[in-house]
């Protein structure tokens, strides 16, 4: 028998109810449509047989210690699973088999110590995975390879010392890394710089033991320098170890004076302009740093340097930095590369301005609208009195065309009431019968003339 599109979400809810009664699920377990809550009750262990319809299963704040291979198979609808607070140390091999669809894994806050490379093989759907607040050390290098639909991973506070970088490079989903709060002294700073942006956009890593040393302090202000938001947003917690004493911390983003000596290479920011030949084009030196003690100076595109207060031929530089184009020619178009150096702090910054200089559209004549309206309206004044007064007319010379034989005038017709349904009486308008005109065709030979009225 078929059921109804109305009656099949009743029957899918018996069948699951059905389905947890057998199950044989703990005393305390919650059912709120496919979600499955075992939530605090004290277990030592994944119940053996689970409701197969389930989507979500909720065991946090329990006492489980290990996980069965195989604890989670033959649920096809299986997409999220959380098991913070509990007490796991290790995964068992195979701990995720046949779960290929699980999209959110949930292992924080337990006693997990090294990352292994077999935790998460079968997890090829993971979008988001919570490893925060537990006791790892180590992230095997392969651990996290696979995992192409991993959009956002969390290992803060935990124990890292490193963590491979590398092995994520190739991730093209990844937003997120937070390894915040760790005890990382030293960071591989070419493999960081080698991940996709977006990756370095969402990777944090304040609240570190990191030690204060050049190439470390480039790399975040460059990011502070990009607006990146795992720096901007936690700035007073990016700090460093002087001398890697762990009473000599600073805030490195507030006190810079320590790196006084490093060079921090900016990246280079770009501005796109035009401007017609024969006019002055002013070229603006836009920078990020501050101070009294900034020193600016432009390359030119033929190469020339450019110091205040310029060349006296085409070019001239004011103290703020900008630079002026008296007479832009086409020659003149290029890249112009504006340095700025603080001398006082040690940073440098640029910008390049290019430049398009093209010769100015002629101006088209203006469209008379007025001359063009008076002519119209002549046009068409000039069409309604040919209409009026040129309309063809019969020929005054041509034979009258004679009327059909009993044929009513059109004005008898329209003048004369409508007759009666009866053929006869003295109401009936009768049209006369009237002798047919035969007339004779001219001879081929000879021709007609009009003569003129007189």
């Amino acid at each position: 028998m078929l059921c109804t599109q109305g009656g099949a979400a009743p029957l899918m809810l018996s069948s699951f109810l059905l389905q947890l009664v057998r199950a044989n699920l703990p005393s305390g377990c919650l059912i709120a449509s496919d979600i499955l809550s075992c939530t605090n009750l004290g277990l030592n262990q994944v119940p053996a047989e689970l409701p197969r319809m389930v989507a979500t299963l909720d065991f946090n704040h329990n006492r489980l210690e290990r996980l069965e291979a195989g604890s989670f198979a033959g649920l096809p609808n299986l997409d999220t699973i959380r098991l913070a607070h509990n007490q796991l140390s290790r995964l068992t091999p195979g701990t995720f088999r046949n779960t290929s669809n699980i999209r959110h894994l949930d292992l924080s806050s337990n006693q997990l110590n090294i990352i292994e490379q077999h935790y998460f093989q079968e997890l090829v759907g993971i979008k988001e995975l919570l490893l925060y607040n537990n006791q790892i050390v180590r992230v095997e290098s392969k651990a996290l390879i696979g995992l192409s639909n991993l959009q956002k991973a969390y290992l803060s506070h935990n124990r890292l010392t490193d963590f491979p970088f590398f092995s994520i490079q190739e991730h093209p989903n990844l937003t997120t890394l937070d390894l915040s709060s760790n005890r990382m002294p030293n960071l591989p700073v070419k493999d960081i710089a080698a991940l996709k942006e977006k990756v370095q956009k969402g990777l944090f890593l304040h609240n570190n033991s990191l030690i204060c040393e050049c190439s470390m302090y480039s790399l975040f202000k460059q990011w502070e320098y990009r607006g990146f938001t795992a720096v901007t947003d936690f700035r007073e917690e990016h700090t460093c170890l002087l001398y890697g004493e762990q009473r000599a911390m600073v805030r490195f983003l507030k006190h810079i004076r320590y790196f006084e000596n490093c060079t921090v290479k900016l990246p280079t920011k770009r501005v796109s302009m035009e401007a017609d030949a024969g006019n002055s084009v002013m070229l603006d030196c836009i920078t990020s740093l501050k101070g009294k003690h900034l020193n600016y100076s432009w390359v030119s595109p033929s190469r020339e340097y450019i110091a205040p207060p310029g060349n006296s031929n085409t070019l001239r530089m004011y103290s703020n930095g900008s630079l002026e184009i008296l007479v832009a020619q086409e020659n003149d178009s290029g890249v112009y590369l504006c340095m700025v150096h603080n001398h006082q702090e040690s940073c440098n910054d640029s910008l390049e301005v290019n430049v398009t200089v093209q010769q100015p559209s002629q101006e088209k004549e203006p469209f008379n609208t007025g001359f063009t309206t008076l002519l119209g309206c002549v046009v068409s004044l000039v069409l309604v009195l040919m209409y009026l007064y040129l309309t063809p007319c019969r020929c005054w010379c041509l034979p009258a065309k004679p009327s059909p034989v009993n044929e009513c005038s059109a004005q008898s017709s329209i003048l004369t009431p409508t007759p009666p349904a009866t053929t006869e009486g003295p109401g009936r308008k009768m049209c006369e019968s009237r002798p047919a005109v035969t007339q004779q065709p001219l001879a081929p030979d000879i021709w007609t003339t009009c003569a003129s009225p007189q």
